[in-house]
């Protein structure tokens, strides 16, 4: 039972993963990195998460593993601070708060106690430098970390353009056109500037920045695709550079190899390219990545390498070059056209994917689980291209019919396409049943299926509505060509309108029986079986935004949000307003199971959520404030079990789960769990704890304990468990906690023997003979069928007799299982 608690919003998934640059295990098995406000460490092996560490209130901008000890983790955050992580078990061992925003972290063999980030300049907007934070050895978990010393003035915010050089020696930085180096034993800067634009090279801005690791040999990365090689640079007038160039558009990344004998660079062509012996001319190709790559990250041992993606990808490669792992999150779209759509088979979130495909998105493992590809055409990676795009998605109720649109922008007139999708159970994929090119004459607006479950096959209907102001109703048909791969098809079987007006959004009633389409101000419901218009809603007035039917005991009503700032209520039997409310409202989502409606409005920079049901005006549920972001979608998501709460307030997300999308494509959810129940539920706990390897004592252990409580079963002996033992936070503190974090045994020892003690419990003197009198009464009961089980054991002893065997005497619980059977009736048989 959650105890009752204010209502939290999470981001439940989908962070950005290439937040921060990645980091490997020193064994190369496990590979953590950045996501939002968490750190998330993948096996390499399995590409499943294996933990994620909270405790940062803000973005994570850097991971490092601690050059002291290579099982512990440093992480830095916009919230100021830096912790200090036993990343294998998933505990902070220390906090250390810095005071500013940090935004970006690295850490040297060399400097014991002393990190290096980068922080804003105080006083001065848009301008930072890189300081080195002496980290305190001091007792205790949260320590002050104010010891900070200027190493580098002017330095950019990201991470990519510092670098540390040959064993520490000096720092490199780039900015704009300025390349820093200081040196820290001689204690001196040199800087280097290259022209900001030439007539053939173009843009020569530097981008990103990596160091040899045993030369000294500084790469940089140019937004005009070049990368140069910097060497003597000692000297402030002698220095040289060397050119390579492949890339056509801006280096996002380099990174040189354990040996330094290769360099790896990355950027918008999705091509990772190595470059051997620094020669223009020996290089190799990693191509069709999927989208662009934005840091490159190498193991310690040098036998892997990791790229972090636009498209919140990460991909495992072998140091031949060849791809090994790909760890897909959410992918984030520039524009989610599709909007938020539950896929009723596997409950996964679908929208908009890579260009041209449509992702489904698992909601528990914060990973993609399959990709779709819609449009079926080569995307190029060019702006001003006019390509093809996913803008509509629907889903049948069953899941088993999938509708897309996709439409590309001409000057004149758009190109459209309707596809239906078929999902066939042997490969278990969607298959294109039917392609239908120009639908509608101007954009489609909205499309939805008829939700019949039981009936779907039969009458399973789409309506899609268009700005060329009408509506169109596509039916099954047989196909009655004998050389045509699939059975059905589908086609256009009516066509509505109503006074020439834009049709913008449509939806069907829970049973099916009404279809409401809205014409810019106007309302209109139609019967699903004539298509007659039963009647129109046309007040109050602004365009309407968003339409819905009510569910269960609340179908009677319809609901709609207009662009002038109105929520409206309608009655379908009356036909009239039943209510209205002032609220500017973006998102309308009524919950599938249940008769709730969530609204999510925004005024004065402010995203609001209001939970309500059709039949009562005054909300169940308001949250102001929710966050900082617009949200632009919503979805309601199934749970695979009812949730309890204690609060009835809370009531509306028993059944179902609110998911919701920011327009900065951030996946937040509401809960009332607080972090820990949320990062370690029990079922995962103990799935993990099962998937354990078992030792030999493990296995001697298991099987004394289970042949301990069957002994204790047998002899009937009145066993006092202590479920403290098993329960108990101070036991599984003391057991599970490393012993170099763990607190002193002096303190540590009254809370261990205070979770052993048994809570004594007096039983009054009426409770006591009640008892005894019912043991009585149970026991004549007992005696009465051992007489008879005691006659039916002498006439088979004396068969057992005569096999010469021995009869073994059978214990307390198996009587009681023969006096079961016993009294079982098995007159049926005789039927027979």
């Amino acid at each position: 039972m959650v105890a009752p608690g204010t209502l939290r919003v999470v981001r439940c998934g989908g962070n950005t993963l290439h937040g921060a640059r990645a980091v490997f295990s020193a064994d190369s098995k496990y590979l953590l990195c950045a996501a939002g406000d968490f750190v998330k460490m993948y096996s390499v092996a399995t590409e499943e998460t294996v933990r994620v560490m909270g405790g940062h209130a803000d973005l994570v901008t850097g991971i490092q593993l601690n050059p002291q000890n290579h099982m512990q983790l440093y992480s830095s955050s916009l919230d100021g601070s830096i912790k200090l992580w036993d990343f294998m078990d998933g505990i902070p061992i220390k906090t250390f708060t810095v005071g500013s925003k940090l935004m970006a972290l690295y850490t040297l063999a060399r400097f014991e106690d002393s990190v290096f980030a980068v922080i804003p300049k105080s006083g001065e907007r848009d301008t930072f430098q890189l300081v080195s934070v002496k980290l305190t050895k001091a007792a205790g978990q949260d320590l002050e970390a104010r010891e900070l010393s200027v190493v580098l003035d002017g330095v950019d915010a990201s991470p990519k353009h510092i670098a540390f050089g040959r064993e520490g020696a000096y720092v490199a930085s780039v900015k704009d056109i300025i390349l820093q180096v200081y040196f820290f034993k001689q204690k001196q800067l040199n800087r280097f500037s290259v022209s900001a634009v030439k007539a053939k090279s173009g843009n020569n801005h530097f981008t990103c920045i990596a160091c040899h690791p045993t030369e000294d040999c500084i790469a940089t990365g140019h937004a005009d695709g070049k990368i140069r090689l910097w060497r003597n640079f000692y000297h402030k007038k002698e220095y040289t550079f060397s050119t390579l160039h492949w890339h056509h558009d801006t280096v996002m990344d380099l990174a040189f190899s354990v040996e330094g004998t290769n360099l790896l660079s990355g950027g918008v062509e999705s091509v990772l390219v190595l470059w051997r012996n620094e020669s223009d001319r020996q290089k190799d190709f990693l191509p069709r990545l999927g989208s662009a790559i934005e840091y490159i990250s190498m193991s310690s041992d040098g036998t892997l390498c990791c790229t972090l993606h636009t498209d919140n990808r990460i991909t495992i490669i072998n140091s031949n070059l060849r791809f090994s792992k790909s760890i897909q999150g959410l992918i984030k779209s520039t524009d989610v056209k599709t909007g938020l759509v539950v896929d009723p088979r596997t409950k996964a979130l679908v929208l908009n994917g890579e260009p041209g495909h449509l992702q489904f998105y698992c909601l528990q493992s914060d990973q993609q689980l399959f990709s779709l590809d819609i449009v079926q055409r080569q995307y190029i990676h060019q702006a001003g291209l006019n390509q093809a795009d996913l803008v509509k998605v629907a889903f049948s109720a069953q899941g088993k019919w999938l509708a897309t649109v996709e439409e590309r922008e001409e000057a004149t007139d758009p190109e459209l396409q309707l596809k239906l999708w078929f999902y066939d159970e042997e490969t278990q994929s969607f298959k294109l049943n039917t392609r239908i090119n120009m639908p509608h004459e101007d954009h489609i607006t909205d499309m939805c299926f008829r939700d019949m479950d039981e009936l779907e096959d039969d009458s399973l209907i789409l309506v899609t509505a268009g700005r060329d102001c009408v509506f169109k109703v596509w039916a099954m048909v047989e196909d009655t060509d004998p050389e045509a791969q699939q059975s059905v098809s589908w086609s256009c079987d009516f066509v509505g309108s109503y006074h020439n007006y834009q049709a913008t959004n449509c939806c069907f009633s829970e049973d099916g029986s009404l279809l409401a389409v809205s014409f810019e101000e106007t309302v209109t419901v139609w019967d699903s079986v004539t298509w007659d218009l039963k009647c129109t809603f046309c007040h109050p007035p602004g365009k309407i935004r968003n339409i819905c039917f009510g569910r269960q005991t609340c179908s009677k009503y319809l609901i709609g949000a207009t662009d002038h700032g109105f929520l409206c209520c309608w009655n379908l039997l009356s036909c009239a307003l039943e209510w209205s409310a002032h609220l500017n409202i973006l998102v309308l989502q009524p919950d599938p199971l249940s008769e709730h409606i969530a609204a999510v409005s925004w005024l004065s920079k402010e995203s609001s959520l209001f939970v309500f049901k059709p039949n009562e005006p005054r909300p169940i549920y308001i949250q102001r404030n929710l966050c900082k972001e617009k949200i632009q979608l919503a979805a309601f998501v199934p749970r695979d079990e009812p949730e309890t709460t204690g609060s009835e307030k809370y009531l509306w997300l028993r059944r179902s789960q609110l998911f919701f999308l920011t327009d900065t494509q951030e996946l937040m959810t509401l809960s009332t769990k607080s972090l820990e129940e949320r990062l370690t539920p029990s079922s995962k706990q103990l799935a993990v704890e099962e998937s354990l390897p078992v030792t030999p004592f493990s296995l001697l252990l298991g099987k004394h304990r289970r042949q301990q409580a069957q002994e204790d079963i047998d002899l009937g002996k009145l066993v006092v468990h202590n479920k403290h033992e098993q329960d108990s936070p101070a036991v599984k503190e003391l057991l599970h906690t490393p012993a170099h974090v763990l607190p002193s045994a002096s303190f540590l020892c009254p809370i261990f023997i205070n979770s052993l003690l048994i809570s004594k419990e007096n039983k009054s003197a009426e409770e006591v003979a009640d008892e005894v009198e019912m043991e009585s009464e149970k026991t004549e009961d007992d005696s009465d069928e051992e007489r008879d089980v005691t006659e039916m054991e002498q006439e088979d002893t004396s068969a057992l007799e005569l096999l010469g065997e021995m009869t073994c005497k059978l214990s307390k619980a198996q009587e009681k299982e023969l006096r079961k059977i016993r009294k079982t009736d098995y007159s049926w048989v005789s039927a027979f």
